[in-house]
């Protein structure tokens, strides 16, 4: 028998339980560090075939619930599979795979660095799998506190891998980011409890019943709570300040996965309940008018950095306002482009942190002041950098250009002047980016050492050595480096260059990948296959 065999509300926990179970056994083999890797692997590999399965299998039959324990429905727990669930379950599963292999690599080439603590090595995989549960039970989650219970569990993890290694910039920059979730899941809970007393229940399908008999003022003050903590979660103008400061510091492959993922989870919460629990929103201005503020004051941030870190951070933030314009639309064209763009946003995004990592270790910085001729240096790094820069500028034919016609679309198909304004926005946005990912390209790869400016920093540290330039035989093409700059593991490239083939994957498919998006949001505007599947026919009132 194979897993397609399998009834599908069978399949339905394994995305939570397996990695839950690797991290007992990666903590069980704390003094083995391969057996670590293979647990680690062998887990999230398992999670992408079973998400796979659900994608086809959701698609094929409709929402798929699995009620937990023996309490009555709806009073116990439910986990929801649909077709936008499992298309989030699958690429993030893809994702947390592939940082992995990249932060396997990392590991054994740094394996002889002295400097190296053991607990970090020791208690990543178990923190690592545990996050990648989180993030699959928030997907999941058919209610508010299971949800809460998901975001809760990836934050936890994510606070441990934000901080390892204990440098004091880390410290710092770790000590913001859980502040700030820390008072997002605060008004989460207290949003909770409020839905809880309007209603008596905080079942999203009974909610998507019981929330319309409540009066507009009730209905308008929880869906402002539920938004306002989500909207701190996923980075949103004007609640964005803490994501570049957070990131950067972190290390290469714990930056990708938060960067492709974390955010996006609470972009996922967004679309789940503005969709199902306040479809008829008198928000919808109020979005349309965060959507075009994070997209643009996000990208002007980026324009005006020099580091690559801090310049994809705020490109991130920028794209988010991207996810917010769809959703903000309320037409099933506007969330389907949403949810098209959330797919591609998470693989790019993470393929170019990942390309991150691989050019600090090569030039041992990511300032672009201190670079130069790394396209000479690493052709193969200066290819992977320059696809995924592209895509996710939204240069054709590539998916960050279709999923970015497919918003731009809906929101002329609305013809609201709002809405105009958004799509003008959204193009002066992908312009911008075009820009700032073009400065980066032609500092950091493509001018050579000779065009290099000389700023004060770099001159001083030139003079003083802590800065070197790596011979060549011809000066125009060294590249400046720092004093002990490092080879690229093969491994840690396979599985960037991987990820970027993700991304290009995505346009090959984007037909059909964009039907499904279609036929998600199609879904989610009638309500009623979500809210069939879940409830028994005798609590549907």
């Amino acid at each position: 028998m194979n897993l397609t065999d399998v009834p599908v509300p069978d399949l339905v926990p394994l995305p939570v339980l397996l990695p839950l179970l690797g991290a007992a056994l990666a903590l069980a083999f704390r003094r083995s560090p391969r057996l670590q890797r293979i647990v680690s692997l062998a887990a999230l590999a398992a999670v992408v075939v079973v998400a796979g399965i659900l994608v086809w299998q959701t698609d094929a039959q409709g929402p798929q619930v699995l009620w937990l324990g023996a309490w009555q429905e709806p009073l116990g727990i439910s986990l929801v599979a649909d077709r936008l669930s499992a298309l989030m379950l699958l690429v993030s599963a893809i994702v947390t795979l592939l940082v992995l292999v990249f932060a396997i690599g990392q590991g054994q080439a740094d394996s002889d660095d002295e400097t190296e603590s053991e607990t970090p090595l020791t208690i990543f995989h178990p923190t690592y799998l545990v996050l990648a549960a989180g993030v699959s039970n928030a997907f999941l989650a058919g209610d508010l506190f299971n949800l809460f219970v998901g975001f809760e569990i990836l934050l936890f993890s994510s606070y441990v891998l934000i901080t390892l290694g204990g440098a004091a910039a880390r410290i710092h920059a770790g000590t913001t980011y859980v502040v700030v979730s820390l008072l997002s899941s605060a008004l989460f809970l207290v949003g909770i409890a409020a839905v809880y007393a309007a209603t008596g229940t905080v079942n999203l399908a009974q909610l998507a019943i019981r929330i319309g008999d409540l009066s507009p003022g009730v209905a308008l003050v929880l869906q402002l709570s539920l938004l306002t903590a989500f909207a701190i979660k996923a980075a949103v103008f004007p609640m964005s300040a803490w994501l570049p400061d957070s990131y950067p510091t972190a290390p290469a492959p714990v930056t990708a996965v938060f960067a492709g993922l974390l955010t996006k989870v609470g972009v996922y919460a967004i679309i789940r309940t503005q969709t199902l629990l306040f479809p008829d929103s008198p928000l919808q201005g109020l979005l349309m008018w965060a959507a075009l503020l994070t997209m643009v004051i996000g990208i002007l941030g980026a324009v005006s950095q020099s580091g690559l870190k801090r310049i994809l951070s705020f490109t991130l933030v920028s794209h988010i306002g991207y996810m917010i314009f769809g959703i903000a639309l309320a037409t099933p064209q506007g969330t389907a482009g949403a949810i098209f763009y959330v797919a591609h946003h998470i693989t790019i995004q993470t393929a170019l942190f990942l390309i991150t990592g691989l050019v600090e270790r090569l030039g041992g910085t990511t300032s672009l002041d201190r670079l130069g001729g790394l396209a000479v240096a690493s052709p193969v790094l200066a290819t992977l950098f320059f696809v995924s820069a592209m895509n996710l500028s939204g240069i054709p034919p590539l998916s960050g250009f279709l999923a970015k016609v497919g918003l731009l679309d809906a929101g002329i198909a609305v013809g609201t002047p709002l809405a105009w304004l958004l799509v003008v926005g959204g193009i002066v946005t992908s312009l911008l980016t075009l820009y700032a990912l073009a400065k980066v390209w032609s500092q950091a790869f493509w001018r050579t050492l000779a065009d290099a400016p000389r700023s004060t920093e770099t001159a001083a540290a030139l003079q003083d050595g802590t800065l070197d330039v790596e011979p060549a035989s011809d000066p125009a093409t060294a590249v400046l480096v720092d004093t002990s700059p490092r080879a690229l593991p093969r491994t840690m490239l396979g599985a960037t260059a991987a990820m970027t083939l993700v991304g290009l994957l995505l346009t090959v498919v984007a037909g059909p990948l964009y039907a499904y998006t279609q036929r998600a949001a199609g879904d989610l505007a009638r309500r009623q296959p979500y809210i069939t599947s879940v409830l028994p026919v005798e609590v549907r009132r």
